[in-house]
């Protein structure tokens, strides 16, 4: 695959035809993409279980709401760490950029071993994910190619925003033209 085809670090918003209960709605954030397929973590599913319950030392630097997101439906017993670094600083310790640069500002998985206090303080920004979501080699581009997603620029705050639940819409919104009018579509196209 070359490096332009390369979806890692760009958003899989859910098309309204996507059927899969699963992905209705989602944001995906791709954190991986090659020939060997894809893994990335819904980031608009927050869960209504608090990061304490499973990591209780990174609870106090968790970006509100402060809960476990479901990442996808990929091993729900594992958990992935995403944090923000701000623009002018290289990666801490315990960090893996995913997309971004120094200067701009990156997005990045964090090793979930590291003792919080010794990198907290280089970060703004993190979520705990509870599963992934995965692809298989090219299953992703099929499903790109039956118009089963949109695939989007990120920002680095979508991963991180105070409004999870309605970042599908926000996304396509700043979209503009058609792929803003589709933010409007109703859940249940019968109730329109």
């Amino acid at each position: 695959m070359s490096e332009t085809a390369s979806l890692t670090g760009r958003l899989l918003l859910a098309t309204p035809s996507l059927g899969d209960p699963n992905f209705a709605r989602a944001v995906v954030l791709v954190l991986n993409h090659d020939d060997d397929g894809a893994l990335g973590v819904v980031v608009n599913r927050p869960l209504d279980v608090d990061v304490a319950a499973v990591l209780p030392g990174w609870q106090p630097f968790a970006t509100a709401p402060g809960k476990l997101f479901q990442g996808g439906p990929v091993a729900l017993d594992s958990a992935l760490g995403l944090v923000a670094v701000p623009g002018d600083r290289p990666d801490p310790v315990g960090v893996r950029r995913v997309f971004g640069s120094v200067g701009l500002g990156s997005v990045g998985l964090v090793d979930l071993d590291t003792p919080p206090e010794t990198i907290v303080q280089e970060l703004s920004g993190l979520r705990i994910f509870a599963g992934y979501a995965g692809w298989s080699a090219a299953q992703l581009e099929g499903e790109i190619a039956e118009g089963a997603w949109f695939v989007l620029p990120a920002e680095a705050r979508d991963a991180f925003c105070d409004t999870p639940q309605a970042l599908w819409g926000d996304v396509l919104r700043r979209q503009g033209g058609d792929l803003a009018l589709v933010a409007s579509i109703p859940r249940d196209v019968s109730m329109n």
